[in-house]
């Protein structure tokens, strides 16, 4: 068990590197706009080929509508709220551009732990603070507890996201796994992350919402 955590914890720093060393060298034209895809592996693109992901496949589908956005991929697999918030500062220092948007999407792994929902909502409260004081618009993408956690952390576990959303004044997009989850060939075999199918319905559904914050920056 020892020599598995330490190898977990080893990949995860390289690809925390990787990820740094890739934010740094991605090409953004001086006038187009960011979108800072910021996240755990629902985001990462975990077990998806390169293309596949989140942050390429929103990237495409705005390219799509004509709007001239790069999305910088910013998710790392097995991310609970307080490693997220732990990574935000060297995240933006990292990238070549201040990101005008960024989609948070973090709390599947506090809640799949059983986590205190009041932790989680602490650290997603501090994130958006420190995405805010960076004049960064935040779309905060919400997570739903499962059933079998019991209804009583259900409630406080869910209640979180439009909670945030109201006492920080930011876009809230209810259920980042909405279309997706429970539905047939939108999941990898273990039930939880989406397949290449799936990211695409994610994409379908939470673009609207990344277009109207994307249209209020000056």
């Amino acid at each position: 068990m020892r020599s598995t955590v330490r190898r977990y914890g080893i990949l995860r720093r390289l690809y925390q590197s990787a990820l740094l060393l890739g934010l740094a060298t991605l090409p953004q034209a001086a006038t187009a706009k960011t979108v800072l895809a910021f996240g755990d592996s629902l985001m990462a693109g975990y077990q998806l080929r390169p293309g596949e992901g989140f942050a390429p496949q929103l990237q495409a589908a705005l390219k799509a509508k004509g709007h001239a956005i790069t999305v910088i991929p910013a998710g790392v697999s097995g991310d609970t709220t307080a490693q997220g918030k732990a990574r935000v500062n060297w995240v933006l220092a990292g990238a070549k551009a201040k990101p005008d948007v960024v989609i948070l999407e973090l709390g599947a792994n506090d809640m799949l732990r059983g986590q205190s929902p009041a932790t989680a909502k602490a650290n997603l409260d501090a994130t958006i603070s420190a995405f805010k004081a960076k004049g960064i618009r935040v779309i905060l993408a919400g997570m739903l507890a499962q059933p079998n956690l019991g209804a009583a952390y259900a409630r406080e576990f869910n209640a979180i996201y439009p909670a945030l959303a109201k006492s920080q004044g930011v876009a809230l997009y209810p259920f980042f796994m909405d279309g997706v989850a429970a539905v047939p060939g939108m999941q990898l075999g273990d039930g939880l992350h989406p397949t290449p199918a799936g990211v695409k319905v994610i994409v379908r559904r939470i673009l609207p919402t990344v277009e109207r914050e994307l249209a209020k920056i000056k």
